[in-house]
């Protein structure tokens, strides 16, 4: 179990605290030499009311900790009685939250950690079912000693998060699911077959896919963040150059394509959780992306037996969103965790 920060036993590894522009300078000159290294009804959010607007916080820390026999790596900023965890997607790590952690760190204790196997998170598990990630990320929550907690998971990060509700309804008071359908419920059969979703099959092809993409992580990550951005200058190279180092190493590189290789078995897992479900969500997804999709996968959710359900739509953006539009994918999860983030 991960222990609350003043008694973590040894094994904690100490972390490191840098102003925003620090953090943003160490960050581009690492992932620099990297490059060149390795060269019912819907509810809707719109009519609450606008939030201030405040100033960014100073530091972000990158700590490590253990849970049993995983190390984790994550991000945190903030402080309050609300948690708010954000979940990546892939092929990007915690970074994939640099522009809204500052923003949300103004209300509320923010973290934002590695899925297993990515980055700074070591695990002797092989298993990369959406369900079994949130099991192991559900020990490293509990460490954290929140009163209250509410994932925000996007694109794999998504559909890890519905697990853990699923899971472990009694200890979220929330989750919002970014720009991702949920394999096993609709649109999902429909999506799996468009042309843009390539890459769930190449992606499952062991072991031929680490054979293609093994010293070229940074091509293919370009490419395929290219071909699914509104706007591909959101993500420098610096970015994609530290995605690609967190999926550098062979067993970095299988754990980011076991996320896809076990579709199949999350689609089991999700059709058969039908059971009511109180853990409110918000479905978000971008227009050029997800798209009308939105509001097709919010209704399955209800169908599944979720009672609450809010969606939205984010404006001008692809697949990226958080790093494409975080000003307003971050007014979107202030205004959501402002609904859910009291006592139930």
């Amino acid at each position: 179990m991960l222990l609350p920060m003043d008694r973590w036993p040894v094994r904690w590894l100490a972390s490191r605290s840098f102003s925003i522009a620090e953090r943003r300078t160490r960050m581009f000159v690492s992932r620099l030499v990297l490059a060149l290294l390795f060269a019912g009804m819907p509810v809707g959010l719109a009519a609450l009311p606008a939030l201030p607007a405040v100033a960014p916080i100073a530091s972000i820390a990158d700590r490590r900790a253990w849970v049993g026999v995983q190390r984790f790596r994550y991000l945190e900023a903030g402080a309050g009685d609300t948690l708010i965890v954000l979940l990546h997607g892939w092929p990007q790590d915690a970074d994939e939250w640099h522009k809204i952690m500052p923003r949300l760190a103004t209300r509320y204790r923010v973290v934002a950690v590695d899925l297993p196997g990515v980055g700074g998170l070591t695990s002797p598990s092989r298993d990369f079912s959406k369900a079994a990630v949130a099991r192991d990320l559900h020990g490293f929550v509990q460490g954290l000693g929140a009163r209250r907690v509410v994932l925000v998971g996007h694109d794999i990060g998504g559909m890890v998060a519905y697990a853990y509700a699923r899971q472990f309804p009694g200890d979220v008071q929330g989750v919002a699911i970014l720009d991702v359908p949920l394999p096993g419920l609709a649109p999902w059969d429909k999506i799996e077959t468009i042309q843009q979703a390539w890459h769930f099959q190449f992606n499952a092809q062991a072991p031929l896919t680490e054979q293609l993409v093994a010293g070229r992580q940074a091509s293919y990550f370009r490419y395929f963040i290219d071909s699914n951005a509104g706007n591909p200058k959101a993500i420098s190279d610096v970015d994609v150059a530290g995605y690609a180092a967190a999926y550098e190493s062979a067993n970095q590189l299988s754990a980011g394509f076991g996320f896809y290789r076990t579709f199949p078995q999350d689609k089991l897992f999700n059709d058969g959780q039908r059971e009511p479900l109180a853990v409110p969500m918000l479905v978000a997804g971008a227009d050029r992306s997800l798209g009308a999709g939105v509001q097709v996968l919010a209704q399955a959710l209800r169908d599944h037996g979720v009672s609450e359900v809010r969606s939205a739509t984010i404006e001008g953006a692809g697949h990226w969103v958080a790093e494409e539009k975080p000003d307003e994918v971050a007014q979107l999860i202030e205004r959501f965790v402002a609904i859910v983030g009291k006592p139930r």
